[in-house]
């Protein structure tokens, strides 16, 4: 396969309402919504659905939540490498949007994919190897993410870390990294400094390359995203194909098309932009995976550039 993701699954329980309660306080909603999420799964179909060939790999539970993440996999065209976990059960998310500005707040309970380990990278090394890709996040225990990185750097693949949720991360692991990709608030947890625009997100990016990332993608919202590497800088504009529906799913859906162009051999300039305009349909619609946008959709906006 040309891009092996290692990630979770989650079910996401989304809840529209004004704003969120306090403790101990009840707030009526204004829609709820059930679908599959959780980042790794995400960056897969969004992946997919760009045109990639993906290999997912995760552990389950037994139960509807498993069920329901066949399903969507096998409608995208991921194939998954899974670890049925039958003592744990299929992760789940709280998702709430808030109603107007489609912001959100996520709490996630990984369930059975919180008992990945290295062992089980070991278990799915060969499509590692195979990879020309290889990309991860931190929603899994970070042993088996470093463990996963460590053997796709040896194998030549070219290695994505997406460092979300933020984590302390071990010694040497940016090292393995030939792309890293937080968000303003990401980048400001793994180095102390406030990112609020394109000049405070290359700061940011410096700071990753000094602790040995080859290059960095800090992805801005609204204000695009910033790439640095030894040699350069280039800031990439977000684009508005229309009303924001949800912003959700965004991040994974540039980590998804930035992989894809990759693993085709786009340049970064063009795999950049390939990720914008995959980021920017995503969020005109509703949800996270189901709001992945198809090759066609993603070709119709570049075409126009």
């Amino acid at each position: 396969m040309s891009i092996v993701i290692l990630g979770i699954f989650v079910a996401d329980t989304v809840y529209r309402g004004a704003r969120l309660p306090k403790m101990g306080e009840t707030v009526l909603g204004s829609g709820f919504f059930l679908g599959p999420g959780g980042k790794g799964s995400n960056q897969a179909v969004a992946a997919a659905q760009a045109g990639g060939q993906v290999r997912f790999l995760t552990r389950l539970g037994v139960d509807a939540f498993a069920d329901m993440a066949r399903e969507i996999w096998g409608r995208a065209g991921v194939t998954a490498d899974v670890i049925e976990d039958a003592d744990s059960y299929t992760g789940a998310a709280m998702v709430f949007l808030q109603d107007g500005t489609g912001a959100n707040a996520i709490l996630v309970a990984p369930g059975a994919a919180s008992r990945i380990t290295p062992a089980d990278l070991e278990r799915w090394s060969p499509a590692i190897r195979a990879a020309r890709v290889f990309v991860t996040q931190l929603e899994q225990p970070i042993d088996a993410a470093l463990r996963g990185l460590q053997i796709a750097r040896a194998a030549g693949a070219m290695t994505i870390l997406n460092p979300a949720p933020f984590g302390d991360l071990p010694p040497g692991m940016l090292g393995l990294c030939d792309l890293v990709t937080p968000n303003e608030s990401e980048a400001e947890g793994l180095t102390g400094i406030a990112v609020t625009g394109v000049d405070s997100a290359a700061a940011a990016a410096a700071v990753l390359q000094a602790q040995g990332a080859r290059a960095v993608v800090v992805t801005l919202g609204g204000q695009g995203a910033l790439y640095q590497d030894a040699a350069r800088t280039l800031h990439v504009p977000a684009r508005s194909l229309g009303p924001v529906a949800d912003t959700t799913g965004a991040g994974d859906a540039f980590n998804g098309g930035l992989a894809t162009a990759l693993a085709e051999g786009q340049t970064i300039d063009q795999a950049l932009h390939f990720a914008t305009a995959v980021a920017a349909l995503s969020v005109t619609k509703p949800g996270t995976a189901a709001s992945m946008p198809t090759r066609d959709q993603i070709a119709a906006v570049l075409v126009r550039s």
